[in-house]
């Protein structure tokens, strides 16, 4: 196949790549900067130059494809319903660009917008939950929103929901910023009793079950790609804090929130996470490291 990729050259796009390309798919991947442009090409990418907001660039490398993995995100938390609204319309461009075809489309979401839809406590978030909608809903369902109104046009789309931590070399997400929150404060924290869990999976991992679904045609509405169903946000604080070498504690109230500031949702996030039917679906069997045991090695704290 030869298939598009947004956030080609990404912590996780980067790995979607790599993953398709050694399985022996072409990868036309979009790329914003020249850097990013030449860290394509060395993977043996094609390269197509543009940004998720240049809907019609968008829908010009689609079209050329015969199916679409679209890992981009603008993390930029300061206008984050602003860069949301922005991937619902670059959703839509891609669906509409495969409207009246048998092409998969693959949409990134995470397994935190499910985290309140449990039936009963102590139960899992499957892949057969739907996302709230609606004005009271997280602007970040704008996403699956999208990936709703595309399938109604009669599109092959699975959405795939990452945890909280895809973890790694070179990882950039929430972790690091909790290693940097430790390094600042002096204290590895976590809230209450630290009881709430993040499911996990490591990049390449998440990379092979996108490379899956896409194989498969994207025959389930929603996959999860998480190796881990939830682990206590405590034991995270406990590795960071020994690696640091510094006190790990408990906060709540307003010290959890100024220790947190904007992150304390996510830090109190509770989102115990299965990938049963996914595993079942597309015989995907997570190998690498667990998010512990990759967190407790030197690449997360040096530099």
């Amino acid at each position: 196949m030869r298939v598009f990729v947004t956030g080609a050259s990404g912590f996780v796009g980067s790995a979607v790549v790599r993953d398709l390309i050694e399985a022996g798919h072409q990868v036309l991947g979009l790329a914003r900067s020249d850097a990013a442009a030449e860290s394509l090409q060395a993977m043996g990418a094609k390269v197509h130059r543009g940004d998720l907001t240049d809907l019609a660039g968008l829908q010009a490398g689609a079209g050329s494809c015969d199916g679409i993995v679209h890992c981009g995100f603008i993390h930029d938390f300061a206008r984050f319903k602003e860069v949301c609204e922005i991937d619902r319309r670059a959703v839509t461009a891609l669906g509409e660009t495969l409207r009246g075809t048998e092409r998969p489309l693959i949409v990134t979401s995470g397994t935190a917008l499910v985290s309140g839809q449990v039936p009963a406590t102590g139960a899992l978030a499957t892949e057969a939950l739907v996302t709230p909608t609606g004005e009271t809903a997280l602007p970040r369902v704008a996403s699956e929103e999208a990936a709703a109104s595309v399938a109604a046009m009669g599109v092959r789309v699975s959405v795939m929901r990452l945890p909280p931590s895809v973890h790694g070399a070179g990882d950039h997400g929430f972790v690091p910023l909790l290693i940097n929150l430790a390094r600042e404060k002096g204290v590895a924290a976590y809230i209450g009793d630290g009881a709430n869990r993040w499911p996990a999976v490591h990049r390449l991992d998440a990379a092979r079950a996108y490379r899956l679904v896409l194989e498969s045609g994207a025959q389930m509405p929603h996959y999860h790609a998480n190796a881990e169903e939830g682990v206590p946000f405590r034991d995270i604080a406990t590795v960071i804090g020994k690696r640091l070498g510094v006190p790990v504690v408990s906060q709540s109230g307003d010290e959890a929130a100024a220790h947190f500031g904007w992150f304390a949702h996510f830090a109190a996030l509770d989102n115990p996470t299965s990938s049963a039917l996914t595993r079942a679906k597309l015989g995907w069997q997570p190998q690498h490291p667990g998010l512990l045991a990759d967190l407790d090695q030197p690449h997360y704290f040096e530099g």
